[in-house]
């Protein structure tokens, strides 16, 4: 009888554990996406959603914008949400780069979140006005060197790539934060308009924006991040314009929990990130959304979020701009 007993009590165990393990997710799952509707983490986000789905069990993924503070306030309430699997972060280079390394009042730190993979990457383009006088990075940078305070370029804010790219621009040239003023818009669009209408000399933004004004002519192209995109054949990467430490400059989106989630759960994402790796709906979605595919693992995934903070923590020093 006790062997028998034994092998009804292992089996037991089994069945308790194994369903544990197997069930998640059993009901839907919340993505927590930190900016506003249209934008690149939403864009991307919901992509993911759309096509994850089917990788597990069915169960919806809910996109909730939880926007303010540069995404801040989103990252924070999902650092604080049970760690179960149900509530996630897509994150971007705002709230796990460049805010973490500006604002030393911050209520987490990069690396308080359990990293599950990262998704895709976002070309940054680096451009003037078609008519402008520069017909190159190095004309352009030269002539800010020459006139300091003269020439000026939009951001939509202190803390935005849009913003960190060019100071970056201007560092790796041996310029101050005071050879180019810095006018502040409210998001990417503005940034672009305001080079189109000519109420800033330049600009480096998000691709999305940039690359049908190129293409029309209106905008003509100084270098792209990080490598030349095949619609503009004719606009050098940064390295072909002698910028090659502007290749570390991209936009990017990763999907991120609070810390402490179960092995189960990661694996699970783990596998339906290869699955999303190898879906042409999924990859389809990111190409409309001017999106580079970069799934990775989960330590890869931290590996390059932690070289993007450490470049902006550096950066922020060398401004001395942090808070």
């Amino acid at each position: 009888m006790k062997p028998f007993l034994a092998s009804l009590v292992s089996l037991g165990i089994a069945a308790y554990c194994g369903p544990a393990h197997a069930q998640y997710p059993s009901k839907p799952i919340t993505f927590v996406i930190p900016f506003a509707a249209g934008g690149d983490s939403d864009l991307s986000g919901r992509n993911v959603a759309q096509h994850a789905q089917k990788y597990l069990n069915n169960q919806p993924i809910v996109a909730v914008n939880r926007v303010g503070a540069s995404g801040t306030i989103g990252a924070a309430a999902v650092r604080t949400a049970p760690a179960d699997g149900y509530t996630l972060l897509v994150a971007r280079i705002a709230t796990h780069a460049i805010m973490p390394a500006l604002d030393s009042r911050l209520s987490y730190k990069w690396n308080d979140f359990t990293m599950l993979s990262l998704i895709e990457l976002n070309p940054f383009i680096c451009f003037v006005k078609a008519d402008a006088p520069w017909k190159n990075a190095a004309e352009l940078i030269a002539s800010t060197r020459a006139y300091p305070g003269r020439l000026n370029f939009s951001t939509s804010g202190i803390g935005t790539s849009q913003n960190m790219s060019v100071q970056y621009l201007m560092t790796l040239a041996g310029l101050t934060k005071d050879h180019a003023v810095g006018i502040h818009y409210k998001g990417g669009g503005e940034v672009t308009t305001a080079v189109l209408g000519g109420q800033v000399h330049f600009a480096c933004n998000n691709a999305p924006t940039v690359i049908p004004q190129i293409k029309a002519g209106a905008l003509r192209g100084m270098f792209v991040m990080p490598v030349r995109l095949p619609e503009l054949a004719d606009v050098p990467s940064a390295r072909e314009a002698g910028f090659p430490e502007m290749e570390k400059i991209v936009g990017w989106t990763a999907l991120m929990g609070p810390p402490g989630l179960p092995k189960e759960v990661v694996d699970r994402w783990v596998d339906t990130f290869a699955r999303l790796a190898k879906d042409p709906d999924w990859q389809q979605g990111n190409a409309r959304i001017g999106g580079i595919a970069a799934i990775r693992s989960p330590a890869e995934t931290e590996k390059f979020v932690r070289e993007q903070y450490e470049l902006y923590d550096k950066l922020v020093g060398a401004l001395g701009i942090r808070q």
